[in-house]
């Protein structure tokens, strides 16, 4: 039979009736649902990392050294706040009145002694300069030990040498040759005897022992 001649055959596919119930005729074959297209993405593979060749007989890397912290910076001295002059004038007047009843009570604990007089800046230079020559052994009786205190005596010149730098202009043409004179006297003090320090523990040492270089020897 041609193609044309073939009867048109209509399929109810239905499954179920108008009012809802299944068909006993309908295809027992389950639906299929047509399924969505899904695109999947796959992200290209990361680039390896590029190879780093090593000699076999090459030195291993040192460790990494962990960053050193940035040095603080070192904290100011934090100075008190200077008195007042209120309290410069009472601490004044106290100490005024406490050294005239010490001075009272020596005067009568030895009659006849004399007001000590007072401090002057050539008394101040005077402590000072004494203060050196003792301890470089100035004071030191005949047939005695001297004690000499180097450090201490450099302290004292040191001293004398800052109050010379810090009155310097403000001093009469006495003063000026007073502070001069002694800072020469005892810096030429510290000098001998240094130098009679250096000569004594020099001949102290022992005598080098026979063939040593430059002394001569005696062949028998």
């Amino acid at each position: 039979m041609s193609d044309q001649n073939k009867p048109f055959v209509v399929t109810d596919r239905r499954k179920f009736t108008s009012d809802g119930t299944p068909r006993p005729d309908a295809d027992p074959s389950p639906d299929r649902e047509p399924r969505e297209s899904s695109e999947i993405h796959v992200a290209p593979p990361a680039p390896a990392p590029p190879l780093e060749f090593k000699s076999p007989h090459a030195a291993p890397a040192p460790p990494a050294q962990p960053a050193a912290p940035a040095p603080e910076p070192p904290a100011e001295a934090e100075l008190p706040p200077p008195p007042t002059a209120s309290q410069m004038e009472q601490a004044n007047a106290a100490y005024q009145q406490t050294a005239d009843h010490l001075d009272t009570a020596v005067r009568a604990a030895n009659p006849g002694m004399e007001h000590p007089p007072a401090m002057s800046f050539e008394q101040i230079v005077h402590s000072i300069y004494m203060t050196a020559i003792l301890q470089l052994g100035g004071a030191t009786k005949p047939g005695e030990q001297p004690k000499i205190d180097l450090m201490g005596a450099r302290q004292s010149i040191d001293m004398l040498a800052i109050l010379a730098e810090k009155t310097k202009g403000n001093l009469t043409p006495a003063e000026s040759q007073l502070m001069d004179n002694a800072l020469f006297e005892i810096r030429m003090g510290f000098l001998e005897v240094t130098q009679a320090l250096a000569r004594s523990a020099a001949n102290r040492q022992p005598p080098p022992p026979p063939g040593a270089p430059g002394r001569p020897t005696i062949v028998r």
